[in-house]
């Protein structure tokens, strides 16, 4: 049975996590990751870029191009034309046959969500990690579809509290009982990381306790 791993890696730890520098922006969201030949293209937001940032990634030796695809008021869709043959976190993933289904990059590190086909490819994954001194924090594992995921319904620690909060504190209502910023100071994150973690939450919950498959008779 497959099982999808959420970890936590350092941004000097692979090599995407150092082009995309988090001291220049306040979060990074990979959109989706496409490999193309010998390129791997991602698409991801970056919150909040400060001036320059762009040309500080078109300049890192394995990055081809850098195109911006949408613009909004506080966050930016970009295209990455990448080299992602010199990223050992990337290698050891597909090495093993891990798919990346969310990677989002904050103050506190890098998160991902990875599925691999069984436990034995993520314990390959994570040996693989560590021969290439790559820090990689498992935060939780759990069978997708497994009935026992337990009352959480696929919810990790942080994002079954934030929604928790969220709730209790009138996010939901309408009227709003209050703010993402409000949030944001109860759990100690900023703005930005609350409103990912909700939306992963809510995206987590339908996935587990909405669109799991039916029994078979």
């Amino acid at each position: 049975m497959s099982v999808i791993a959420e970890v936590r890696i350092p941004p000097d730890d692979f090599e995407l996590g150092q082009i995309l520098d988090l001291d220049e922006v306040s979060a990074i969201e990979l959109e989706t990751l496409v490999p193309s030949g010998d390129v791997t293209v991602p698409l991801f937001w970056v919150y909040d870029p400060v001036d320059g940032v762009l040309d500080t990634i078109e300049r890192y030796p394995t990055v081809n191009s850098l195109t911006e695809v949408d613009v909004f008021e506080d966050r930016t869709l970009f295209r990455l034309d990448w080299d992602a043959s010199q990223d050992h976190l990337f290698q050891c993933i597909l090495d093993h046959g891990g798919q990346i289904s969310s990677a989002t990059g904050a103050s506190e590190g890098w998160d991902f969500e990875i599925r691999f086909s069984h436990r034995e490819a993520l314990s390959q994954c994570r040996t693989c990690c560590e021969d290439a001194h790559i820090s990689l924090e498992i935060i939780r594992v759990y069978n997708p579809t497994d009935p026992g995921v337990g009352p959480w319904y696929g919810l990790s620690e942080p994002q079954r509290e934030a929604l928790l909060l969220a709730v209790r504190m009138g996010y939901y209502d309408i009227p709003r009982g209050c703010t993402t910023e409000e949030l944001a100071d109860e759990l100690g994150i900023s703005d930005q990381a609350v409103t990912e973690r909700l939306r992963r939450a809510i995206g987590a919950f339908v996935r587990h306790a909405l669109l799991t498959p039916e029994p078979e008779a």
